[in-house]
């Protein structure tokens, strides 16, 4: 039988229950459990596709094109599985499915209310993602905190789990705060108490507490937190704050926490295998050396609009041993007259311009793309990236007067970009992108050919818009290459120049397939040409 792990969070967001339910996932996998994650989201968008992400973050695709939380991000790149459309789930979703399931007739008249069938829905959802994955060990994490009234269904959903299953295929960690007080200068414990006296009201029983602590927490307070919570102090574990959050997995194994949750769970405890995460440890804090990449965007005022972006370049500098310092720029600042790149870009080895939507900020991104082109500095275009590399080089190499994307000007002269004849139809912005894995045929004797080094490859996707093949002859005949083609629907994927040291840009997202320990390809290539840089 598959068992569950419950993620749970109190006293503030933030606390990082996604790195300790990624973290979990990580050693359990390394004592040879299959595992899967799961993320349950409170809000009642039916995904996070829609939002904006300033306000929210980036948006993570799964391979089976499943728009997500970002933590499902930070999952895969711990745990290095690639997770599907049973991982995210949200309140929009849930409640969607019940909405259509009454309309169908589905309920034979009954009327329909939280409980039971809300609840029955989120269940389902649970038990899927064992079913689907045929994993040993499922995590799922509780979006937001305690208390919140948008949560209810879900914690309520999880207690009946536990009564479903019994105590020995479930298990309950909870996330909470021990904050250090100056003044009186000690550790103070009531934040966790009431928020487990919260989780306790509403049916669940704790197995283990995660104290996010600025240190280590004495005896005494994990004495206190013991009588006070109903939980062994062998099971209070302390995640204290870190330099390196992949440091958080091996402060776990210290203090035993995936034996105590296997041992619940009556599982034999196989030998642990961390010393890959150990060496990336070493290597991460051991890194001396600066790189500075910069990263042309539009929502640069949040960081973690571009969290898979970050990540993958600093998993790129790892191989190399260079700590990858990002210089954020604000695209839309880079259009005004009195600007000078060169100032803005003085330090820079390597100019990245990712994905994004809507016209703000595009001509100060076609600004930072013409900069790198002409002054020979590596470039990687990712998905709208792309598709401004192209514009620019129309523009100013082919000299093709008003050459746009019909996203921002439906109306240019040409339409370099554009939406496929079938698209022009759609109403609906949600889930009606080009999503998740798409085939990508890699011409030989190319950049993208040495980089990947196989003909064929599956990279995930997250864009409306294409490049218009009519315009192919005549950039190929000015020095363009396309050097990788969707061949079943003949979608250029992958444009390269051969007259610069390193430019290269994509339609898909290749940030999302790199790991810690295995550095996406066009990431590396790009890196290791920056380096290179005089």
């Amino acid at each position: 039988m598959t068992k569950y792990v419950f993620v749970t969070g109190g006293v503030v967001s933030g606390l990082g229950k996604g790195i300790t339910a990624s973290s979990i996932a990580l050693l359990l996998k390394s004592r040879g459990y299959k595992v899967f994650m799961q993320k349950f989201d409170p809000y009642f968008n039916v995904d996070p596709g829609t939002m904006n992400p300033i306000q929210h973050g980036e948006v993570f695709v799964t391979y089976d094109g499943c728009e997500t939380d970002l933590d499902l991000g930070h999952y895969e790149r711990f745990i290095d599985e690639e997770l599907n459309y049973s991982s995210n789930i949200t309140n929009g979703k849930i409640y969607k499915s019940v909405i259509e399931k009454e309309r169908h007739g589905d309920y034979l008249g009954a009327t329909v209310q939280l409980v039971p069938h809300i609840t029955n829905e989120i269940k389902n959802k649970i038990y899927e993602a064992g079913t689907s994955s045929s994993a040993d060990i499922v995590i799922t994490e509780i979006g937001g905190t305690v208390g919140d009234i948008e949560a209810e269904t879900f914690i309520e959903s999880i207690r009946q789990v536990q009564y479903e299953l019994g105590s020995e295929n479930t298990f309950f960690v909870h996330c909470t705060l021990v904050p250090f007080i100056f003044g009186s200068d000690e550790l103070k414990t009531k934040p966790t108490q009431n928020s487990v006296k919260d989780l306790r009201n509403k049916g669940i029983q704790p197995n283990a507490i995660v104290c996010r602590t600025p240190f280590e927490t004495s005896k005494l307070i994990k004495e206190k937190l013991s009588l006070f919570c109903s939980v062994p102090e062998a099971n209070i574990i302390d995640s204290v704050d870190v330099n390196n959050i992949y440091q958080i997995p091996i402060n776990y194994h210290k203090q035993h926490f995936d034996e105590i949750i296997l041992k619940q769970f009556g599982l034999p405890l196989k030998k642990a295998n961390l010393k890959y995460w150990e060496d990336l440890i070493t290597t991460v804090d051991n890194l001396k050396e600066e790189l500075e990449i910069s990263l042309v965007g539009k929502y640069v005022e949040l960081h973690d609009a571009y969290i898979s972006v970050g990540e993958a370049l600093k998993h790129a500098g790892y191989k190399i041993n260079k700590k990858i310092k990002i210089n954020w720029v604000d695209s839309e600042s880079l259009e005004k007259e009195s600007v000078n790149l060169k100032d803005i870009f003085k330090n820079s080895k390597g100019i990245l311009v990712p994905g994004g939507f809507g016209s703000r900020g595009i001509e100060g991104k076609i600004k930072a793309i013409n900069y790198a082109r002409v002054n020979k500095i590596p470039f990687l275009g990712i998905c709208l990236g792309m598709q401004l590399a192209v514009i620019e080089f129309a523009r100013n190499v082919c000299k093709l007067e008003d050459a746009n994307s019909t996203e921002f000007n439906p109306l240019c002269k040409n339409p370099i970009i554009d939406l496929m004849a079938d698209q022009k139809s759609i109403i609906n912005m949600g889930g009606t992108l080009r999503l998740g894995n798409y085939e990508c045929t890699i011409t030989k004797n190319t950049l993208a050919y040495k980089d990947y080094n196989q003909d064929i490859i599956l990279e995930r996707h997250r864009h409306r818009y294409e490049f218009n093949n009519n315009y192919k002859d005549i950039l190929e005949k000015f020095g363009m290459i396309f050097s990788g083609v969707n061949t079943k629907a003949n979608l250029i994927e992958i444009i390269e120049l051969a007259n610069h040291p390193h430019f290269i840009a994509c339609q898909f997202h290749p940030e999302f397939k790199s790991r810690p320990t295995k550095p996406h390809p066009l990431f590396l290539s790009f890196i290791e040409a920056a380096n290179k840089l005089k």
